[in-house]
């Protein structure tokens, strides 16, 4: 159980854990609803939406026109793609490679 005192990096480690606890997509569904506001939820879609768009080399204009996901946010999700952590990159690759395998 998670300690009210616990430092912000332990207190990401355990929400890490937590995420990865969810065994299936219902599962992570419940809990990603019970711990977003519906804003924050769709904030995190949005995000997701534009991944495949942005990796493919599309135009901003035509991914907003074709998500209505603001430039803004598509320039972070780039921003992110070439300069971060490399989680969208992971994530997106580990999904491409589940669908193939289906």
């Amino acid at each position: 159980m998670l300690n009210p005192e616990t430092p912000a990096d332990s207190a990401e480690t355990s929400l890490c854990k937590a995420l990865l606890a969810m065994r299936d997509v219902e599962e992570m569904r419940a809990f990603l609803r019970d711990l977003c506001t519906p804003a924050e939820l769709e904030s995190l879609v949005d995000r997701w939406t534009v991944v495949p768009h942005v990796l493919k080399g599309t135009p901003y204009r035509e991914i907003h026109e074709h998500t209505a996901v603001s430039i803004t946010t598509i320039g972070r999700v780039a921003r992110f793609l070439n300069q971060g952590n490399g989680g969208y990159l992971k994530a997106a690759a580990r999904t491409a490679k589940k669908r193939r395998r289906a």
